[in-house]
């Protein structure tokens, strides 16, 4: 797998190579130019963008490039920095008053809140409902980025519903005749069961339950009950708070706990990294239990874990019934990377309405079987075929961003918003037939379950933004060491305390007053 869970630590996302193209109201005619026929009789606007890369920067002066100036009549002036140095960067661009009209950035962090209070970007409010992939936003996603009762940005796509779950070997079920379980009990016992009566049958001790790595990851959450990202458990004071430091992980850690001391979690896990936990253990044949989804999961990974074990099966494991009787996941942010405008375009509407018309076009969705050069739209913005992209086995293989070589490399946003998760078609993608197989499982769970919509994602904490990662590391140690038998479990009100007193009491104060300023109350599902 390619993606990692964790509250303070950061959740990376490999997010997939996604692509987007016009509707139907916006279909080019099928001359020499491949889709990328110039919009005639509109001025010519110089358009500049500042936008970040984490890796090699394509060349400014990239076909990709010159294909979307011939399209949308432009002369487009991107700058591209490393992800590294992208926050100084910006934060001098934006001090000096000189703001690009284009604007992206990874999240709404402290500085998106702060320019937007302080009038750098454009109101959007206005066009979110002229351009179809503005439309799909959901408005609990679309919260994030409002401020002061406007929309200050356009969000990048990332599915709700598809966060990282726990999976099983249900081949080793199946040998040892257990069912899948259905609670943290039965779970436990079926841990044990790895642990000790040789699934893999090969007459060796040398399998497990739980594959782990630091910072307690995966943290095998069967719900949103158990989920220590999910602001679902209030306090006494009926505030929402957090679950790193509610009582349902207290139990869940006592939990973990009991497992290690038997031995059915990764050995000595604190010094697992994400890699090794991946490389080195579940998909080596040694762990029964890990996590999945449909999207972003690694090839190459699960052809290893095929080549050991030639019969393995896998299956997610659905939601538990929490003792509140919920069940389900909670949904992700819905969205991985901002554009703004530059609020100096107010009085250019033209130009902002080419600004948006590249942006929608970039983002608009092409179903799974209209992947391929006969979709005129689609070959234009992968660069066109045989030349930015090629279909190898049904599967498109696109060049390298840095070559610059389609508009798709480009664009503000290219990552196509899906009119739901499931469209996205995930699985089919996949052509090691075992992956296929569980994503494809993973797909249907997800459709048939409710998801908790975490109310923290719709509002900002100043004092999160800047505390969570020091509050985080060190709830992570302290319930480490509880697992490891280094502190007990009984500890657990000293060390909520203790987090409250670094800057937790004002995390909480800050997420439940903005929860109450926006009349969000919290504990939706859908």
């Amino acid at each position: 797998m390619v993606m990692k869970k964790g509250l303070a630590m950061g959740l990376i996302i490999a997010l997939s190579a996604s692509v987007a193209a016009c509707g139907s109201d916006n279909e080019e005619k099928p001359a020499a130019t491949n889709g990328a026929s110039q919009q005639q009789g509109d001025d010519k606007h110089t358009i500049s963008m500042i936008d970040y890369r984490y890796g090699a920067l394509p060349p400014t002066d990239g076909k990709g490039i010159q294909m979307i100036n011939e399209k949308f009549n432009v002369d487009f002036k991107p700058q591209y920095v490393v992800h590294s140095d992208y926050t100084q960067k910006l934060s001098a661009v934006v001090a000096s008053g000189e703001i690009p009209d284009i604007i992206v950035l990874e999240a709404p962090d402290a500085n998106f809140y702060k320019w937007a209070k302080q009038g750098a970007f454009l109101p959007l409010d206005e066009y979110m409902d002229d351009y179809e992939s503005f439309k799909l936003i959901p408005d609990n996603v679309r919260k994030s980025v409002t401020v002061d009762n406007k929309v200050y940005a356009i969000q990048k796509y990332l599915t709700e519903n598809y966060d990282l779950t726990p999976m099983i070997r249900t081949d080793w079920l199946e040998k040892l005749g257990l069912s899948m379980p259905t609670t943290y009990e039965e779970m436990k016992q079926v841990a044990l069961a790895f642990t000790k009566n040789d699934p893999d049958g090969n007459g060796k001790d040398d399998t497990y339950g739980l594959a782990m790595a630091e910072n307690i990851n995966p943290q095998y959450a069967m719900g949103t009950y158990w989920d220590l990202n999910a602001w679902y458990h209030k306090d006494e004071q009926g505030q929402f708070i957090p679950g790193l430091i509610s009582n349902a992980r207290k139990d869940h850690v006592q939990w973990l706990a009991d497992l290690y001391k038997e031995g059915a979690i990764t050995k000595d896990f604190a010094l697992m990294n994400w890699s090794n936990v991946n490389t080195k253990e579940f998909y080596a044949g040694k762990a029964g239990m890990f996590i999945g989804t449909p999207r972003g999961m690694n090839p190459s990974w699960m052809q290893a874990l095929v080549d050991i074990n030639p019969d393995a099966k896998l299956a997610p494991i659905p939601a538990f019934k929490a003792p509140d009787d919920s069940q389900g996941f909670t949904s992700s942010t819905g969205f991985y990377g901002l554009v703004m405008l530059s609020a100096k375009l107010k009085d250019d509407p033209e130009k902002v309405k080419r600004i948006l018309e590249m942006i929608d076009f970039g983002r608009t969705f092409h179903p799974l079987d209209q992947r391929n050069a006969s979709n005129e739209a689609f070959n234009w913005i992968n660069g066109l075929e045989n030349e930015g992209y090629k279909i190898v086995d049904g599967v498109v293989q696109r060049e390298l961003e840095e070559k610059g070589l389609a508009p798709m490399n480009f664009l503000p946003d290219s990552r196509m918003w899906a009119p739901s998760d499931s469209a996205n078609g995930y699985s089919k993608e996949y052509t090691v037939p075992l992956l296929r197989e569980v994503t494809a499982q993973f797909e249907t769970m997800h459709e048939g379950l409710k998801h908790y919509i975490n109310p923290v994602n719709a509002v900002f904490s100043e004092t999160r933004a800047t505390k969570d990662a020091e509050l985080g590391k060190f709830l992570y140690m302290e319930q480490t060491k509880m697992i490891f038998g280094e502190k007990p479990v009984s500890d657990w009100d000293a060390m909520v305390k203790e987090w409250m007193d670094k800057g937790g009491a004002q995390v909480v104060k800050e997420v439940n007053d903005a929860l109450k300023e926006s009349g969000n109350s919290g504990g939706q599902w859908k």
